[in-house]
């Protein structure tokens, strides 16, 4: 037993010193001199790791900009509309990336039985380029490669063709008959067939890059003149790489108009005095948390407020692993994790109150204050878990709430009831497990 504990409190120390240096800031002054923390980068041989553990703030927070544009879908089929929304989402996420906002938020809407997509971009203070960004058509184009005397040398250089996403009727996840591994379909309109076919007859072993917004997503060898409109892109794709790169292809051969319906701008003073009454609120009720817990329960209070420490320390630590986008309602729901983290201690002391009063061992005590209150602790843990599940409604049910600030409030909840249990359960359980063994020597 003894060798249990000590384990488990070694593991203790270890997630929460881990936990520390992830969430500490970047910087921290001590003094005159500044401690930095690093980032983590790793290599080796081929594989690579790059993180910087640094805190996604959201648009209510730092500033920014909201935008909504309309889209203009009306001559597709209720079937295209669908690929139209997806295509449009991933070329605007992808734009909006390459911009260099840190955590840009695009989300597809219906208003009025209208379809319309918002994009929220944390930071950006030049909206018009941002307009510009994302409002451009996108561009699908097919090249060649060609073979040119500069100065001399022989280069390959890329052609343009006349064969464009607009001659692309549609793209498909299929399979080959023979490897069983993913490919992309492609289907084009009668003019685009024969543009194709044309295209391919001339370029027999040659590589056909194709090329989305000034990128080339794929570029196949022609091993043979392709009519009949329909052709298919074979590579080492896995399924969730083809699945994205008939998005892609969809949204050049459906590309859709869409408009700038609204606009607006968040002051970053505005998100700056959030930021501070927020965290000046939180950490007067987390202060207030820890007297109440000292006064009435004395060293036990004491323990459990180590224990807030730790879950403080990981909580935050996930939110920059995972990451999170800390928003006002997102602080909102970590503050009442705090809440539902001490509810559990509470439950447990007040059941080893009522065992140490019938004059059994403190330590037979403890272990069943914990596994009877474990019920209580469980069901109601349940019960919020079931309630930040629907109010994130992660598959997008149209009764249910979609909207960004609910589920980050959503999000912020389950992660501090997950990280509460872990506090509760674990990390205090065994420290009291410890303080008790003491006093008992």
């Amino acid at each position: 037993m003894h060798i249990n504990l000590s384990r488990r409190l070694l593991l203790i120390g270890i997630v929460f010193f881990a936990a520390l240096f992830v969430s500490m800031p970047a910087e921290v002054k001590l003094g005159a001199a500044v401690l930095k923390r690093p980032n983590v980068d790793i290599q080796i041989g081929n594989f690579s790791l790059q993180r910087k553990f640094d805190l996604k703030m959201g648009l209510d927070l730092i500033g920014g900009s909201h935008l909504v544009f309309e889209v203009d879908d009306s001559s597709f089929s209720e079937s295209e509309k669908t690929k139209v929304m997806d295509g449009l989402k991933s070329v605007i996420e992808k734009r909006v990336n390459l911009f260099g906002v840190s955590e840009p938020n695009v989300q597809t809407s219906v208003f009025e039985g209208k379809d319309r997509i918002i994009v929220e971009l944390p930071g950006v203070k030049d909206t018009k380029e941002a307009i510009a960004l994302v409002g451009k058509t996108a561009q699908l184009i097919f090249v060649e490669v060609k073979s040119e005397e500069i100065e001399g040398k022989q280069v390959e250089v890329l052609s343009v063709t006349d064969l464009t996403g607009a001659d692309l009727k549609s793209a498909d996840v299929g399979f080959d008959q023979v490897s069983g591994k993913p490919i992309v379909l492609l289907d084009f309109r009668p003019e685009g067939g024969k543009k194709f076919a044309e295209l391919t007859k001339r370029n027999i072993g040659k590589a056909l890059p194709i090329i989305l917004d000034g990128e080339v997503v794929s570029a196949p060898v022609v091993q043979a003149e392709i009519v009949g409109g329909s052709a298919q892109i074979t590579g080492d794709f896995t399924l969730e790489e083809a699945k994205n790169l008939v998005i892609q292809l969809n949204a050049g051969a459906l590309p859709a108009s869409i408009s700038l319906v609204s606009e607006r701008s968040i002051g970053a003073s505005l998100g700056q005095e959030a930021v501070k009454a927020g965290v000046k609120a939180g950490a007067v009720g987390v202060m207030l948390v820890f007297v109440f817990m000292i006064i009435f329960y004395g060293k036990m209070g004491l323990v459990a407020d180590l224990g807030l420490i730790v879950f403080g320390a990981v909580t935050l630590a996930l939110y920059k692993l995972i990451p999170v986008v800390l928003t006002l309602p997102g602080i909102a729901g970590f503050l009442l994790s705090v809440g539902m983290a001490v509810d559990s201690n509470i439950l447990t002391f007040e059941r080893f109150r009522e065992e140490k009063e019938k004059g059994v061992n403190l330590i037979w005590a403890l272990e069943t204050s914990f596994e009877r209150a474990w019920d209580a602790i469980k069901d109601a843990n349940i019960a919020t878990l079931v309630t930040a599940f629907i109010l994130a409604n992660p598959f997008d049910w149209p009764i249910l709430h979609t909207s960004g600030p609910v589920r980050g409030f959503a999000i912020t909840l389950a992660l501090g009831i997950g990280v509460s249990l872990f506090s509760g359960i674990f990390v205090s359980r065994n420290l009291l497990r410890l303080l008790i063994r003491r006093e008992n020597k």
